[in-house]
C-alpha cells in the first residue's frame, strides 16, 4: 500500500455540561499507538443513550468535555503494530470495545470487561471527523471500499448508514443470540424504535413469530412490513388483557402460550412494566433499553412462572460479523429506518430527536 498523506487537524462537538451546548472544537489527530486505530468518520447514529447523557444528567464514564457518539463507521486510515491490514478498510466500531485480555473476556464475558472501552462514554465518540479507537474487536464490512461510498451489497446502505449496526442492530443481536431465538418461537418485542424495530426484524429472520408493541402508530405500520406479525397499542389496554390477546394470537398460529421470548427495548417506565405483565410459565424477559425509572415489582412472579429475567449490555465484537451479514444479505433492512443530516447540525437534530419529532434513527455526516 502506497505511503498516505494523513491530515493532521480533525474536528469534533463536545458535551461540556448537561444540556449545555455542544461545542465544535478543532483537535490535533495524532497517529495510532500499539493497539490503535485511526478513523475517519464516514457516519455516526444519534442513540436514546446519547441524549440520556445530554439531556438526562446519566453520567458518563469520562470527564467533560467528552464527544458523544457510539455508532460510529468509517475507514481506518492508520493502525498500529500488529493491526496494519486494517488500513483503508471499512469498519463498524463496536459500541462496547473488551479488552480482549482479562479474566472476563477469556472467560466469555466480555460484555462485562471491567476496562472496556466504549466511544462517547470512555473515550471521545464519533460526533466527529475522526476518532482514535482500540484496534482489536473493529468489525470489517466487505465491500466498503475508501475509493466507493456507493450501496453495499443487498443492503443498499452506504457505510455511513450502517453506522447504526454498531448498536442498533448488534445489541438486539446479542440480546436475540442469547435467548436462543428459533422458528416456531413467539418473540415479543417491546417498543419498535432505534432498537426494537431491528429486534423485530432479526428475530423474525430467524424463523419466529413476532408480536410488537409500541404507541406510535406509523412504526407498527413501518414493521408490519419488516417482520411483524401482530401489532398492539400498548396504551389500549392492560397487560393482563394484552396477554391474552397474545395467546389467542399464539392459538390461531399454533405457537405454545408458554415459553415466550420477550424483549424490552423502549427503555421506559411503562414499557418494562409491560414487558414484566406479560411473563407467561417459562418465559424469557431480556431488558434491552435503559431507563432511569424505577418499577415495583412482585418477583415472585418469576419464581412462580419459572421464568427468566436477565439484561443485555451492548454486543461483543465476536458476533459483529454474523449481525453485518444479516444486513448485507437483505435479511434485515436499515434504509427505511435511517436518516441521514450534516454534523455540523447536531445541536437541532439532537432537539429534534429528543423532540420525538424525526422519523428514523439519524446519522450524522462529517
Amino acid at each position: 500500500m502506497p505511503d498516505r498523506v494523513l491530515t493532521t487537524t480533525g474536528h469534533r462537538w463536545q458535551m461540556t455540561a448537561v444540556g449545555a451546548p455542544l461545542e465544535r472544537v478543532e483537535f490535533e489527530i495524532g497517529e495510532p499507538g500499539t493497539g490503535e486505530a485511526r478513523v475517519r468518520v464516514a457516519g455516526c447514529g444519534v442513540c436514546h443513550t446519547d441524549l440520556g447523557f445530554y439531556y438526562d444528567g446519566v453520567r458518563t464514564r469520562s470527564k467533560m468535555p467528552l464527544t458523544l457518539g457510539h455508532e460510529i463507521s468509517g475507514w481506518v486510515e492508520a493502525a498500529g503494530a500488529g493491526h496494519e491490514d486494517l488500513e483503508g478498510q471499512g469498519v463498524i466500531i463496536p459500541a462496547v470495545m473488551p479488552c480482549g485480555e482479562c479474566d472476563c473476556c477469556r472467560g466469555g464475558h466480555g460484555a462485562i470487561c471491567p476496562t472496556q472501552k466504549m466511544p462517547g462514554n470512555d473515550i471521545h465518540g464519533g460526533f466527529a471527523s475522526h476518532v482514535m479507537v482500540p484496534a482489536g474487536g473493529l468489525a470489517t464490512v466487505e465491500g466498503a471500499s475508501e475509493a466507493d461510498s456507493g450501496p453495499i451489497g443487498a443492503s443498499e446502505c452506504t457505510l455511513a448508514q450502517l453506522s447504526v449496526v454498531a448498536d442498533a442492530v448488534t445489541t438486539p443481536y446479542q440480546a436475540i443470540e442469547r435467548a436462543r431465538v428459533v422458528e416456531g418461537d413467539l418473540v415479543v418485542v417491546i417498543g419498535l424504535g432505534g432498537v426494537g424495530g431491528f429486534a423485530a426484524q432479526i428475530a423474525a429472520a430467524r424463523g419466529a413469530t413476532v408480536v410488537g408493541f409500541d404507541i406510535v402508530p406509523a412504526r407498527l405500520e413501518l414493521l408490519a412490513e419488516h417482520g411483524v406479525h401482530k401489532g398492539f397499542d400498548p396504551s389500549t389496554s392492560d397487560p393482563r388483557s394484552l396477554r391474552k390477546e397474545i395467546a389467542a394470537f399464539a392459538a390461531e398460529r399454533g405457537l405454545s402460550r408458554m415459553r415466550w421470548k420477550i424483549f424490552e427495548c423502549s427503555g421506559t417506565g411503562p414499557g418494562q412494566a409491560l414487558a414484566y405483565g406479560l411473563l407467561v410459565h417459562g418465559a424469557y424477559l431480556s431488558i434491552v433499553g435503559f431507563s432511569m425509572e424505577k418499577l415495583e415489582l412482585r418477583l415472585s412472579n418469576l419464581m412462580a412462572f419459572d421464568a427468566k429475567a436477565v439484561g443485555n449490555w451492548g454486543c461483543v465484537p465476536e458476533l459483529y460479523p454474523g449481525a453485518i451479514d444479516l444486513v448485507l444479505k437483505g435479511d434485515v433492512s436499515v434504509l427505511p429506518f435511517v436518516e441521514t443530516h450534516p454534523l455540523d447540525d447536531i445541536q437541532s437534530i439532537f432537539e429534534a430527536s429528543h423532540a420525538h419529532q424525526l422519523s428514523g434513527r439519524p446519522v450524522l455526516l462529517p
